[in-house]
């Protein structure tokens, strides 16, 4: 089951009052929706809402809602702060069937750059999409989606088709095999062979 528990208070009342009178006693209100069931208002005490939050596994993965002794799957997908103060404000959870496939936007990272052959030739990476929705079962949401640039030269195209999913998960945009990032000359690299060129001439 997820790494992550999450307990939760039914809440009395919704609006802006009530989120502010939930943040006066120290926890931070949220919404729980989906599935066949009605929005329920409900709360987490914030500092274990944010211990949860800086392990960097709460939004966007699965996670255990736990009310008293009943525990359901929950996906956090969204959590506001405060722009001055960076707390957590709100947050949104949406009930899911752990085996279920559901859409998702998972990060793209890129690792291995600075062994990459196009580095070394002086090539910059230029990102496309920084996340990339797939579908894919609850309990196999990965962390992230890696593209391994090992190897990868100047010039060469990365595409969808080079990311390894999940067993089962596939790309939401399936017309095409859409491109993820290029590999290009730099602005300097071209600037230094512009250069090299008017000094021979």
């Amino acid at each position: 089951m997820a790494e992550i528990i999450l307990n939760v208070d039914v809440r009395e009342g919704a609006g802006t009052g009530s989120a502010r009178a939930v943040r006066r006693s120290g926890a931070v209100p949220g919404i729980l929706y989906g599935g066949d069931k009605a929005p329920v208002s409900i709360s987490v005490n914030e500092k274990d809402f944010r211990k949860s939050l800086y392990t960097g596994k709460l939004l966007g993965h699965l996670v255990t809602l736990k009310y008293g002794d009943e525990t359901q799957p929950v996906i956090a997908k969204t959590v506001d702060f405060d722009p001055v103060t960076d707390r957590p404000l709100h947050f949104d959870l949406m009930r899911v069937d752990a085996k279920a496939p559901i859409k998702i936007e998972i990060n793209v990272h890129f690792k291995n750059a600075d062994e990459a052959p196009f580095s070394r030739a002086g090539g910059m990476l230029e990102v496309v999409r920084h996340s990339v929705e797939i579908l894919v079962a609850a309990d196999q949401i990965p962390e992230e989606l890696v593209v391994d640039l090992k190897g990868r030269e100047i010039g060469e195209t990365i595409r969808m088709s080079d990311i390894t999913l999940p067993k089962g998960a596939s790309a939401t945009i399936t017309d095409r095999d859409f491109v993820i990032a290029t590999i290009k000359n730099s602005a300097a690299a071209q600037s230094d062979a512009g250069d090299t060129t008017a000094e021979a001439e």
